[in-house]
């Protein structure tokens, strides 16, 4: 029985951080750091998209390659190239990016190549 308890636990402290915005180890590495991040696009229009990564006071530098990594897998997804027409993104001064509740937000188009 306590066996099945501990393995519970582990359970929940994993889904939990998962929730929490804390990367697992699955994520790349940037910077030297892990950084959750995730693609938000409608279904309708998968073309236009907003990338997000969380934890950008670990590294704004390694935030920036992580969100840009981001949008550029959302489009070899749908689209099948990298090429990304950007709103706000990687080549955006640094000093102008915004941080909100140290999220780092990137807005971008897949280029339809088809």
């Amino acid at each position: 029985m306590g066996r099945i308890a501990v393995l519970l636990m582990v359970a929940v402290a994993v889904t939990g951080c998962s929730k929490l915005g804390f990367a697992r180890a699955s994520d790349p590495v940037f910077d030297g750091e892990r950084f959750r991040g995730g693609v938000k696009a409608a279904r309708s229009d998968r073309q236009h998209f907003v990338a997000t990564v969380r934890n950008v006071s670990k590294s704004k530098a390694g935030a920036i390659e992580a969100a840009e990594h981001e949008g550029i897998r959302h489009c070899i997804e749908y689209f099948g190239t990298s090429d990304i027409d950007w709103e706000v993104g990687p080549e955006t001064n640094p000093d102008a990016l915004v941080v909100e509740n140290d999220t780092l937000t990137f807005m971008g188009s897949c280029r339809d190549e088809g």
